[in-house]
């Protein structure tokens, strides 16, 4: 029962992370897994995702993705526009990881996806705005690759190890919010310096 608990909340952290630095590939990862049985006795909740539609959507939006996040800038757009989206789909990955559960669980679940996917969605988003001020496109391709592996490396851990994908996870907040300050300031180095007349 502790196992299972360990290994529920281990999918959970890992997919809710993940979804917020890209959710298409974390839900195209869920889907392949359910449809092609890469876990020996994945747990019932998880065939939620094994739908054509949903796994074919997933696919399409993340190559949309995978080249939207090479363009300088428009990757800063795209993940404006992905504020919203990612912490939602952090949260209902969430809910969905734990199967049958209480509603008071659910929402726990819920809010605790949301701010994972939030935490790793502010961190690639701000890191993109100060990579964006470079006047070479190579470190922004550099970190969007970093990152798409990071997503997959990630979600095949959570499927195969789930209590390793959770110390992943918690070690990555932490190191998020002790440079969170640190991010901060280059951000906002990067706007004044753009802003200051030439």
């Amino acid at each position: 029962m502790i196992v299972n608990g360990l290994e529920t909340l281990g999918r959970t952290l890992g997919f809710s992370f993940a979804a917020g630095i890209n959710l298409y590939a974390t839900v195209a990862i869920l889907g392949l897994a359910a449809r092609f049985r890469w876990l020996d006795g994945l747990p019932e909740q998880f065939r939620i995702f094994d739908n054509d539609w949903i796994i074919g959507a997933a696919l399409v939006l993340y190559l949309i993705e995978f080249v939207a996040d090479k363009i300088p800038w428009f990757d800063s757009l795209w993940d404006a526009v992905h504020t919203a989206v990612r912490p939602i789909g952090g949260a209902l990955i969430a809910v969905a990881s734990l199967g049958h559960a209480s509603p008071a669980l659910q929402g726990a679940a819920a809010l605790a996806g949301a701010f994972l996917a939030s935490s790793s969605h502010l961190a690639k988003s701000g890191t993109r705005v100060v990579a964006n001020t470079s006047p070479e496109p190579f470190s922004n391709w550099i970190l969007s690759l970093a990152e798409d592996s990071f997503v997959v490396a990630l979600g095949i851990l959570a499927i195969k190890f789930p209590v390793a994908a959770a110390v992943v996870v918690i070690i990555s907040v932490a190191i998020i919010m002790v440079s969170a300050r640190w991010l901060f300031r280059a951000v906002r180095r990067r706007f004044r310096r753009s802003e200051s007349p030439m």
